[in-house]
């Protein structure tokens, strides 16, 4: 098993990409402290993670908010006694057109995505720097490499994400810590409407060159390279598991 006795913190893990990641490393050994907004969803993925024999934590966080992320850190060592993952998967979509959009539509989506990201990198960070190791694999979009119509706060908050990841990986390459993005396309709730309405569904397969969406699952696959001894080269990148849609 590629992640025997690590020990991860995913945030956004009460459903959809999230879920799959921490159910994926618990598969792969590893033991988990699982974050959202929602505490009943988490339960129930500490309840799969029991049945394929590992063990979890859940707890219900902000990832926005500093005291929820220092508290999220604080549980997960005392339960597990370190942390040597982090996946920042924790976000939240509130479209609207430029000319539209709300001061709160931006400012939840920005500090959700943005500012989340943040809070967490630099709480894992101080953990990291004093073992001298560790992951940390952040998610961004391609809304964040590339724009989206309607969502100027997401993309601007997945670009900035893509930022931090290339400025964290070049100051915690010297602690021996890692830090990567993905960039993933795959079937879940955020996307639900514009894999359903009519006019939407098509023109994301059309951008997709393997005319498909992915199943959580296969897009988890990815993260449990980037958490274990396999990616210990590689740093600063942003990883494509979009089907094309972004060559």
């Amino acid at each position: 098993m590629k992640l025997e006795g690590k020990v991860a913190v995913i945030t956004g893990a009460g459903q959809g990409i999230g879920r799959a990641i921490a159910v994926t490393f618990a598969r792969q050994g590893a033991r988990v402290a699982l974050a959202a907004r929602t505490e009943s969803a988490l339960n129930e993925v500490v309840e799969e993670i029991a049945s394929v024999g590992s063990e979890a934590i859940a707890v219900k966080t902000d990832v926005s908010n500093i005291a929820d992320v220092e508290n999220l850190f604080a549980r997960a060592v005392e339960r597990f006694g370190h942390v040597d993952i982090l996946v920042n998967n924790a976000g939240v979509s509130r479209p609207a057109m430029l000319h539209k959009m709300t001061q709160q539509q931006w400012d939840e989506v920005i500090d959700i995505h943005l500012k989340g990201t943040f809070n967490c990198m630099q709480a894992a960070a101080k953990n990291m720097i004093e073992q001298k190791s560790g992951k940390i694999i952040n998610v961004t979009s391609s809304a964040g490499l590339v724009g989206t119509i309607g969502q100027v706060n997401y993309s601007a908050a997945k670009a900035g994400i893509i930022g931090l990841t290339k400025s964290g990986a070049r100051e915690l390459a010297r602690y021996n810590i890692n830090v990567n993005c993905v960039s993933p396309m795959a079937a879940t709730t955020m996307t639900e409407k514009i894999r359903t309405q009519p006019d939407l569904a098509e023109k994301y397969l059309d951008k997709m060159v393997l005319r498909r969406w992915a199943e959580p699952e296969e897009i988890a696959a990815t993260f449990v390279y980037l958490a274990s001894a396999d990616s210990a080269y590689m740093t600063g990148q942003v990883l494509c598991v979009d089907g094309g849609t972004v060559i």
